[in-house]
């Protein structure tokens, strides 16, 4: 089933740069969906879309449509805060807010009116054990966040989007700056996520993709120039540009 249907999706920021050319995939549900491929490809502007994160930046102009569950959220009357909800998204550096850990897996929840302790309590354990993080933080919870590491940093900002209950998590290079046994623990959350949400991720290297993808789309320039299962795509591309791309001739 797909959660996600874009179609015919251009945009074009004001400064004349032109980041997606008629983009059109479906991105299926309870899955890892992977988009990547060289800088300056569009990735992380798909990604934006998802969630209207753009709505905050210079577009020019932009057409085409993207369904959530058949709804098209760049209709104008759609309520962004909502969406947000719905769709929540981890960035590339880890920005947790200056409070406890606690209180930054329970700010969300309390700003959209959850006011029982009980309920927060049982959100935040729930979230750091999806965020595969609850083993080591379960005695700090209300230790300053900042103080944790890099890697323990981005699961708990991975935790807090968790705690608002998303149906779609969006990942934008979420391992980039993290060591290799942080990234495994990420990678491994994220198996387990797919099975309760539809994740879309912009990895941080080919291996990364090739590693998580169910599904993987490799973007260039702002064309989506092919998508396919994350394991034909990377064993068996179809378009040259991919293969070059996957077995480290350009990019």
């Amino acid at each position: 089933m797909n959660k996600i249907i874009i179609d015919s999706l251009s945009l074009q920021y004001s400064d004349g740069t032109e980041s997606l050319r008629n983009v059109s995939m479906a991105i299926p549900a309870n899955q890892i969906t992977v988009l990547f491929g060289p800088a300056g490809g569009g990735k992380s502007t798909l990604l934006r879309c998802l969630n209207r994160l753009n709505d905050l930046t210079e577009v020019r102009a932009s057409k085409g449509k993207i369904l959530l569950d058949g709804e098209n959220i760049l209709d104008p009357k759609t309520d962004v805060i909502a969406l947000r909800r719905r769709v929540g998204m981890v960035f590339a550096r880890p920005v947790v807010l200056p409070l406890s850990i606690r209180g930054n897996l329970t700010y969300g929840l309390e700003l959209a009116g959850e006011t029982r302790r009980s309920r927060l309590d049982e959100a935040v354990e729930r979230s750091l054990h999806l965020a595969a993080i609850w083993d080591e933080v379960k005695d700090r919870l209300d230790e300053p966040a900042v103080a944790l590491s890099g890697g323990q940093q981005q699961r708990v900002c991975l935790a807090r989007v968790l705690a608002l209950q998303p149906e779609v998590v969006l990942l934008d290079e979420p391992t980039s700056g993290l060591d290799p046994i942080s990234t495994g623990k990420v990678e491994a959350a994220l198996q387990e996520l797919k099975k309760d949400y539809s994740i879309i991720l912009v990895p941080h290297s080919v291996q990364q993709a090739a590693r998580t993808a169910d599904h993987a789309a490799f973007f260039l320039q702002g064309e989506l120039v092919e998508f396919r299962p994350g394991q034909e795509i990377f064993t068996n591309p179809k378009d040259k540009r991919t293969e070059d791309y996957v077995t480290g001739r350009f990019g």
